[in-house]
């Protein structure tokens, strides 16, 4: 597994580069919770009743990083990957057949186009497509809130690691 190294964000940084780097920080967080198990240990589900698993958290973000980069902030036509209205949890829901490779490339992928369409814009940017509540958000809203999305699942990213080998840290 690769990843682009984690950096601890600037305690002094204007606003668009902390939020960038701490949103950066936490995407590098979860790659790190996920580095050097087998897929069987990126399969294994937290404890019953839940089905959360690392592998379904890499899922997931995919999903949150399309819906808000590629939907809301970009307008793009980005149709879920691993859920339905049939199964809204699909992400979540892995199999033997889902893998480590494909799930970290395709995440790969929608974090760098979330980069790409980010870029251009300020913060108070307001997004070109709208969200299922049929809200418009800006920019900043975005970054904060993926940050919050990433922080929340890299605690639950955290507690699924030292169940599986005992590996703790930040």
């Amino acid at each position: 597994m690769t990843t682009t190294g984690r950096i601890d964000p600037s305690t002094t940084a204007a606003e668009r580069e902390m939020l960038e780097s701490w949103l950066e920080f936490h995407r590098e967080t979860l790659a790190l919770k996920c580095a050097g198990l087998s897929e069987e240990q990126l399969r294994e589900a937290a404890v019953p009743p839940s089905s959360m698993s690392l592998l379904g958290l890499v899922r997931h973000m995919t999903e949150v990083e399309r819906g808000w980069f590629h939907r809301v902030l970009g307008d793009e036509d980005a149709p879920p990957l691993y859920y339905s209205d049939e199964d809204p949890d699909g992400d979540f829901h892995v199999t033997a057949e889902d893998t480590w490779q494909e799930a970290h490339t395709t995440w790969r992928a929608a974090v760098d186009r979330a980069r790409e369409l980010a870029a251009p814009h300020s913060l108070d940017h307001i997004g070109g497509g709208k969200h299922r509540s049929g809200k418009t958000y800006n920019l900043r809203w975005i970054y904060v809130h993926m940050i919050e999305e990433y922080a929340r699942h890299n605690g639950h990213a955290d507690l699924l690691r030292e169940r599986i080998d005992g590996t703790t840290g930040d």
